[in-house]
């Protein structure tokens, strides 16, 4: 028997969803309450990640953080969800609220944006037992005192700099959990993960391109007559 096979079942109807990068799986992956993530995908939309196999969500969005958001997104998510809890506009005793109500609404770890202060970072670590994600976007940041105040996994969102700032931070920390945005190909997806990352977010495509794709098909079989 081939041990590298694993059966699968896709069912008829929900056949279609948005797939991860396969090339994700090569990475090492981070264990968190017993549950090893490697594909997280970055969306806060129900409708897909109702539709998805990633192992995880990172729900983070450019407004004040909404218990009303974590709990929608929650009563569709079937993997577990990370979210977002400000540390830019919203910073301070709202994001310790925040963290609070999103571990009591079932998620698994919260991200706090670049700007936050080590000492949110350490408030927040004190009132949660999930894990506390801390967003980096350069390597000039201080992500020793992010360490020091009690961070459990760094997330690179360097944009087309990922790769590198992966790297630095992995000869920094050699053993720190790293999650990383892969990019727009699988080869700078596999370059993230030759830089260090332990897990890689991926951005998938929206509604309107996904629905484009649906609706081509439909106007070319009806154009062919079939």
């Amino acid at each position: 028997m081939d041990q590298n096979f694993a059966p699968s079942y896709n069912g008829a109807l929900r056949n279609h969803r948005v797939e991860v990068p396969e090339c994700i799986s090569s990475c090492r992956g981070i264990r968190i309450f017993g549950r090893l993530l490697k594909s997280v995908i970055f969306s806060t939309d129900v409708a897909t990640i109702a539709n998805t196999n990633a192992d995880a969500v990172i729900a983070v969005y450019p407004f004040t953080p909404q218990p009303r958001i974590v709990s929608a997104v929650m009563s569709v998510a079937d993997m577990p969800v990370f979210f977002g809890v400000g540390g830019g506009f919203t910073s301070g005793k709202r994001s310790v609220n925040q963290a609070v109500a999103a571990e009591n609404m079932g998620a698994i770890g919260v991200v706090l944006n670049a700007p936050v202060p080590p000492e949110v970072l350490r408030e927040i670590k004190e009132n949660v037992d999930i894990a506390v994600v801390a967003t980096i976007v350069s390597a000039a940041q201080d992500t020793e005192a992010r360490i020091d105040a009690g961070v459990d996994i760094l997330n690179v969102a360097a944009s087309s700099a990922t790769s590198e700032v992966v790297s630095q931070l992995r000869a920094r920390h050699p053993h720190f959990p790293i999650m990383a945005t892969g990019g727009p190909s699988d080869d700078t997806i596999r370059a993230t993960i030759a830089a260090g990352a332990d897990a890689i977010s991926y951005t998938p495509p929206d509604n309107r391109e996904l629905l484009a794709a649906i609706m081509r098909s439909h106007r070319e079989r009806y154009i062919s007559g079939d």
